[in-house]
């Protein structure tokens, strides 16, 4: 074959160091996954706009009326009544009249805009360009300062929505936003907003926010005033002209800015706002009745939840007794001490409650949150302890010094009055005696009768708890001198009567607690005695009122504390006073200051009511009439002896063998076993002899109780043994 002279043409894929060409079918590939890369997202924008336009549209047809919209409130009304019926305080939302689009001020609409929503007239109900440039701020600040929601937007929440910062509700109040913006107009949607948006200290809308701060209509503001209430939006409560007056002002001078800035103010009018004009409504003075009301509201969850309607709260509140306990504190107690009384009725209702000496300058409820030491108006459970035990306030007792687990305690005065009887000690309020009462009857037996008479603070053991070292509560403390008064049954302090809506249907209405008998009627009638002398020759003599009162008064170490509780013609009050950082008062005792604050409140408490003597008689159950030798150590029916021939014999005389009461088998033919024969033992433990080397045993029951004063030995001084305590006398 013949050679071929003629060269070849050079193929640039052989060559070498260079790249083959991307094929035509790989770069139409690319080209057309690009193009359905815009198509598919053209198409889900195309469906997501469509979903959100149909959103929209469906969430527009199904708003309410205009007529509706504006009638709607946020939050519940509550009005709460006295016992007669007249209105205490009304709490809630307060909107005010409706103030039409064309007579609010136009300052106040270019106000508001200004500051919230500068490109209100503009935008659709959602402004994207408003939404970048909150999310830019957060970019270059780290944090949120500007929020992207329109007026409208914000019109939708307080309406329709709440305040969660969640991603649903956003997009519900966004197209929410939009629906409002479908149905309604600019103006109309402005002037359901300036009318509904909260503008702090419970007042919605521009009228009702004028008269709380300004003490005018709302279509008569200033231009000074327009820039305060719009400028309260964003923080209510911290810019608030009533509650600091500075704050109020800077943010008002920013909204002024604001309004310069968006064109409708001209340098010359913002340069000439003066707010020295301002001149702020006296804000109504909060009467001590508040204390009672932020008490009492609270049991709203409990007695009727779920209601979000308006409501009227019927109480037990007596007007005339709260305006004289109010007066009897302010007019008793020391130059900066505080004070707090609560006063109930016999059946528990709450007459009247004071926290404070001024709800304004402290909303502090010291009547019933506060815990102080009670002093030795806890006495009141040591004694019960003691008369319950067997004592009676005539027998015998020695006032001197004793030494209880390393505890000496002494009395006021550091004197000693030796041998008295329990009735003086009371009165006289002898520390001694109460710690070798407590000694005897036990300290848990203490704290369990004052857990049983409704304590509900912790409680300790300690020998000197009978001195009150334990905190307690005002309220509880009266409840338990109110429950003396009921004979020793118990009552629940309770502040609502029923509860009704405000055409008078009846929600709730308050059904009496269950009663329970806490001490025996004799035990009640014995402390009342005690109380009694305690204020006709005792401590508490200042709290005389010209019929008979029973109470106690109490002092804490280094006068920290002074208190005073007693009862009379139905009506327990109690009354406390001291310093919140607990320092020494100079002179308080609870004989003094609170003990007169006591009587001052009682007079007019108890001006109708008729006198009534206390029962004081006692009429001891049989038991505790025996001669104390002969007294009987436990059920009657369980007496019994052994006769000669080993058999138990009860009070009837029957005989039964030992043990035929304790279950002992029989035989199969029913027949029982013939007597068992008694061990010794058996007889030292039935008759109470020991044998020579028996080992001592414990009594089968507890000591005999203190008798009534007519057995042996009665009458005669006698110091009280301690009941596995030591005590010594120096």
């Amino acid at each position: 074959m013949a050679r071929r002279d003629t060269p070849r043409r050079p193929d640039p894929e052989r060559q070498p160091g260079r790249r083959p060409a991307r094929s035509a079918r790989e770069g139409s590939f690319l080209g057309r996954m690009i193009r359905r890369l815009f198509v598919w997202s053209g198409g889900f924008a195309l469906l997501a706009v469509i979903g959100v336009v149909v959103a929209v549209l469906i969430t527009a047809r199904s708003l309410p009326s205009y007529e509706k919209l504006k009638s709607s409130q946020a939050g519940q009304m509550i009005v709460v009544r006295a016992n007669d019926g007249s209105e205490i305080v009304t709490l809630g939302p307060s909107y005010g009249k409706w103030v039409p689009y064309s007579r609010i001020p136009e300052v106040m609409k270019d106000a508001m805009i200004s500051v919230e929503d500068r490109r209100y007239r503009e935008h659709f109900g959602v402004d994207p360009i408003g939404i970048v440039r909150s999310v830019m701020v957060r970019v270059q600040s780290g944090h949120w300062r500007q929020g992207g929601s329109t007026i409208t937007q914000q019109l939708a929440r307080n309406v329709f929505l709440n305040n969660s910062r969640t991603f649903d509700r956003k997009i519900r109040e966004a197209v929410l936003a939009m629906a409002l913006e479908t149905r309604f107009s600019k103006n109309q949607i402005l002037e359901l907003y300036l009318n509904k948006v909260y503008f702090g200290g419970g007042a919605y809308g521009v009228d009702s926010a004028a008269r709380k701060f300004f003490g005018h209509p709302g279509d008569q503001l200033t231009l000074e005033e327009a820039a305060i209430i719009a400028g309260l939006v964003k923080a209510p409560s911290h810019y608030s002209p009533t509650a600091d007056a500075k704050a109020a002002v800077d943010r008002a001078q920013v909204v002024v800015q604001t309004m310069a800035d968006a064109g409708t103010l001209t340098p010359a009018q913002a340069n000439a706002v003066d707010f020295k004009r301002v001149k702020l409504a006296a804000e109504q003075g909060q009467n001590s009745a508040r204390y009672f009301t932020d008490w009492v509201l609270p049991q709203l969850d409990i007695v009727a939840p779920e209601i979000d309607q308006p409501i009227e709260v019927w109480t037990t509140l007596d007007p005339v007794a709260q305006r004289a306990a109010t007066a009897s504190l302010q007019q008793n107690v020391p130059n900066g001490v505080q004070g707090a009384l609560v006063s109930v009725d016999r059946d528990g209702a709450v007459l009247a409650m004071v926290g404070g000496t001024d709800y304004v300058t402290s909303n502090y409820n010291r009547a019933v949150n506060a815990v102080r030491q009670p002093g030795s108006a806890w006495k009141l459970f040591v004694y019960l302890a003691a008369l319950e035990a067997g004592y009676t306030p005539d027998d015998r007792v020695v006032d001197e010094p004793v030494t209880i687990q390393g505890w000496s305690p002494r009395n006021s005065g550091g004197t000693y009055a030796g041998p008295i009887d329990v009735r003086t000690a009371f009165a006289y309020s002898k520390n001694t005696v109460a710690a070798q009462l407590g000694n005897e009857v036990g300290f848990g037996a203490v704290a369990n009768m004052a857990r049983r008479f409704g304590i509900t603070t912790p409680i300790n053991t300690q020998p000197s708890m009978v001195l009150g070292t334990s905190d307690v509560r005002v309220i509880d403390m009266v409840r338990a001198f109110a429950e003396v008064s009921a004979k020793g049954v118990t009552v629940v302090p309770y502040g609502i009567r029923k509860v009704t809506t405000t055409d008078g249907e009846v929600l709730y209405s308050h059904r009496p607690d269950t009663q329970q008998q806490l001490v025996p009627a004799y035990v009640a009638a014995a402390i009342t005695d005690l109380l009694q002398t305690a204020v006709s020759t005792g401590t508490g003599r200042a709290a005389q009122i010209g019929r008979p009162v029973a109470g106690k008064t109490g002092t804490t170490s280094s006068n920290k504390d002074g208190w005073f509780l007693g009862f009379s013609s139905g009506i327990t009050t109690g009354v406390w006073m001291g310093r919140d950082d607990a320092r020494a008062v100079p002179g308080l005792q609870g004989g003094t200051a609170p003990a007169r604050a006591f009587a001052a409140y009682m007079k007019v408490a108890t001006a109708k009511r008729p006198v009534e003597k206390f029962e004081t008689e006692l009429k001891l159950p049989q038991w505790q009439l025996e001669p104390d030798d002969e007294a009987m150590q436990a059920n009657p029916d369980d007496y019994f002896y052994v006769d000669p021939n080993g058999n138990i014999v009860d009070q009837s005389g029957k005989a039964s063998p030992d043990g035929a009461d304790q279950g002992v088998p029989v035989d199969q033919g029913g027949d029982a076993p013939p007597p068992a024969a008694a061990n010794d033992d058996f007889l030292d433990r039935a008759t109470g002899r020991q044998g020579a080397d028996a080992p001592r045993q414990k009594p089968m029951s507890a000591p005999a109780p203190r008798g009534a004063g007519n057995g042996s030995g009665a009458g005669q001084p006698r110091p009280l043994p301690p009941i596995g305590k030591v005590i010594t006398t120096p």
